[in-house]
Protein backbone atom coordinates (compact mmCIF):
# COMPACT_ATOMS: atom_id res chain seq x y z
CA UNK A 1 0.00 0.00 0.00
CA UNK A 2 1.42 3.23 -1.14
CA UNK A 3 0.71 6.39 1.41
CA UNK A 4 -0.27 9.56 -0.49
CA UNK A 5 2.64 11.50 1.12
CA UNK A 6 1.12 15.17 0.02
CA UNK A 7 -2.11 14.55 1.94
CA UNK A 8 -0.77 13.39 5.14
CA UNK A 9 1.90 16.51 4.91
CA UNK A 10 -1.19 18.76 4.59
CA UNK A 11 -2.81 17.46 7.90
CA UNK A 12 0.59 17.24 9.70
CA UNK A 13 0.85 21.16 8.63
CA UNK A 14 -2.84 21.92 9.41
CA UNK A 15 -2.29 20.55 12.59
CA UNK A 16 1.10 21.79 13.13
CA UNK A 17 -0.35 25.36 12.04
CA UNK A 18 -3.52 24.98 14.81
CA UNK A 19 -1.77 22.85 18.15
CA UNK A 20 -3.20 19.56 18.74
CA UNK A 21 -5.20 20.63 21.75
CA UNK A 22 -6.84 23.71 20.21
CA UNK A 23 -8.07 21.72 17.27
CA UNK A 24 -9.08 18.65 19.56
CA UNK A 25 -10.91 21.57 21.63
CA UNK A 26 -13.06 22.52 18.94
CA UNK A 27 -13.71 19.16 18.39
CA UNK A 28 -15.35 18.62 21.64
CA UNK A 29 -17.14 22.17 21.28
CA UNK A 30 -18.29 21.56 18.36
CA UNK A 31 -20.14 18.36 19.41
CA UNK A 32 -21.73 19.47 22.44
CA UNK A 33 -23.14 22.86 21.09
CA UNK A 34 -24.15 21.26 17.47
CA UNK A 35 -25.50 18.30 19.83
CA UNK A 36 -27.44 20.04 22.18
CA UNK A 37 -29.10 22.91 19.42
CA UNK A 38 -29.66 19.71 17.50
CA UNK A 39 -31.27 17.66 20.19
CA UNK A 40 -33.66 20.60 21.06
CA UNK A 41 -34.62 20.80 17.34
CA UNK A 42 -35.00 17.03 16.38
CA UNK A 43 -36.47 16.83 20.19
CA UNK A 44 -38.78 19.60 20.45
CA UNK A 45 -39.38 22.71 18.03
CA UNK A 46 -39.07 20.66 14.88
CA UNK A 47 -40.36 17.27 15.48
CA UNK A 48 -44.02 18.09 14.88
CA UNK A 49 -42.52 19.51 11.43
CA UNK A 50 -40.84 15.80 10.57
CA UNK A 51 -43.83 14.23 12.11
CA UNK A 52 -46.46 15.75 9.56
CA UNK A 53 -44.23 16.07 6.93
CA UNK A 54 -42.05 12.88 6.83
CA UNK A 55 -44.35 10.51 8.46
CA UNK A 56 -44.25 6.86 7.99
CA UNK A 57 -40.51 7.45 6.16
CA UNK A 58 -39.30 8.13 9.88
CA UNK A 59 -37.99 4.70 11.80
CA UNK A 60 -40.01 4.29 15.06
CA UNK A 61 -36.17 5.26 17.10
CA UNK A 62 -33.01 6.62 15.48
CA UNK A 63 -30.30 4.21 14.20
CA UNK A 64 -28.10 5.65 17.24
CA UNK A 65 -24.83 3.74 15.51
CA UNK A 66 -25.60 5.82 12.00
CA UNK A 67 -26.77 9.17 14.18
CA UNK A 68 -23.36 9.23 16.15
CA UNK A 69 -21.08 8.01 12.71
CA UNK A 70 -22.82 11.03 11.28
CA UNK A 71 -22.11 13.30 14.14
CA UNK A 72 -18.11 11.99 14.24
CA UNK A 73 -17.97 12.70 10.35
CA UNK A 74 -19.66 15.72 10.21
CA UNK A 75 -17.68 17.51 13.38
CA UNK A 76 -14.46 16.61 11.95
CA UNK A 77 -15.89 17.93 8.56
CA UNK A 78 -16.64 21.32 9.96
CA UNK A 79 -13.59 21.13 12.53
CA UNK A 80 -11.25 20.89 9.55
CA UNK A 81 -13.07 23.34 6.48
CA UNK A 82 -14.60 25.81 9.48
CA UNK A 83 -13.29 25.72 12.74
CA UNK A 84 -9.31 25.04 12.42
CA UNK A 85 -9.09 28.28 9.55
CA UNK A 86 -10.97 30.84 11.85
CA UNK A 87 -9.49 29.71 14.87
CA UNK A 88 -6.19 30.32 13.13
CA UNK A 89 -7.54 33.60 11.46
CA UNK A 90 -9.06 34.58 15.08
CA UNK A 91 -12.06 35.52 13.02
CA UNK A 92 -15.72 34.96 14.03
CA UNK A 93 -16.98 36.28 10.94
CA UNK A 94 -15.00 33.44 8.92
CA UNK A 95 -16.77 31.26 11.04
CA UNK A 96 -20.09 32.29 10.51
CA UNK A 97 -19.82 32.33 6.82
CA UNK A 98 -17.93 29.01 6.30
CA UNK A 99 -20.27 27.13 9.34
CA UNK A 100 -23.13 28.93 7.56
CA UNK A 101 -22.01 27.27 3.88
CA UNK A 102 -20.58 24.42 5.46
CA UNK A 103 -24.02 23.52 6.91
CA UNK A 104 -26.07 24.64 3.63
CA UNK A 105 -24.12 22.22 1.34
CA UNK A 106 -24.38 19.48 3.81
CA UNK A 107 -28.19 19.79 4.30
CA UNK A 108 -28.66 20.57 0.65
CA UNK A 109 -26.85 17.13 -0.13
CA UNK A 110 -29.17 14.96 2.07
CA UNK A 111 -32.26 17.00 1.15
CA UNK A 112 -32.39 17.53 -2.24
CA UNK A 113 -30.67 13.88 -2.91
CA UNK A 114 -33.52 12.27 -0.81
CA UNK A 115 -35.95 14.90 -3.26
CA UNK A 116 -34.12 13.49 -6.63
CA UNK A 117 -34.44 9.76 -5.31
CA UNK A 118 -36.76 8.73 -3.14
CA UNK A 119 -40.78 8.20 -3.64
CA UNK A 120 -42.82 10.46 -1.56
CA UNK A 121 -40.16 12.70 -0.44
CA UNK A 122 -41.95 16.05 0.26
CA UNK A 123 -40.35 18.87 -0.73
CA UNK A 124 -41.96 21.06 1.86
CA UNK A 125 -39.55 19.88 4.65
CA UNK A 126 -36.43 20.36 2.06
CA UNK A 127 -35.89 24.61 2.74
CA UNK A 128 -36.85 24.05 6.55
CA UNK A 129 -34.20 21.48 6.95
CA UNK A 130 -31.47 23.75 4.87
CA UNK A 131 -32.07 26.56 6.81
CA UNK A 132 -32.27 24.79 10.33
CA UNK A 133 -29.26 22.83 8.62
CA UNK A 134 -26.88 26.48 7.61
CA UNK A 135 -28.29 28.64 10.98
CA UNK A 136 -27.17 25.37 13.68
CA UNK A 137 -24.17 24.76 11.36
CA UNK A 138 -23.12 28.60 11.80
CA UNK A 139 -24.21 28.92 15.42
CA UNK A 140 -22.33 26.15 16.83
CA UNK A 141 -19.42 27.69 14.56
CA UNK A 142 -19.57 31.21 15.81
CA UNK A 143 -19.98 29.73 19.17
CA UNK A 144 -17.11 27.19 19.07
CA UNK A 145 -14.56 29.86 18.11
CA UNK A 146 -15.66 32.29 21.00
CA UNK A 147 -15.51 29.17 23.52
CA UNK A 148 -12.25 27.91 22.52
CA UNK A 149 -10.34 31.05 22.24
CA UNK A 150 -11.62 31.76 26.17
CA UNK A 151 -9.98 27.99 27.33
CA UNK A 152 -7.22 28.29 29.19
CA UNK A 153 -5.02 25.79 27.52
CA UNK A 154 -6.02 27.33 24.14
CA UNK A 155 -3.64 30.69 24.98
CA UNK A 156 -5.82 33.04 22.91
CA UNK A 157 -8.70 34.41 24.43
CA UNK A 158 -11.54 36.00 22.97
CA UNK A 159 -11.68 39.66 22.53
Amino acid sequence: MVLNVGILSNVCQRLDRVTGMKWISAYVVAGLVFGALDLLWLGKVGRPLYDARLGDLLAPRPNVPAALLFYAIYLFGLTWFVLAPALESGSSGKAALGGFLFGLVAYATWNLTNLAVLKGFPASIVPIDMAWGSLATMATSVLTVLLVRALPWVGTPAP
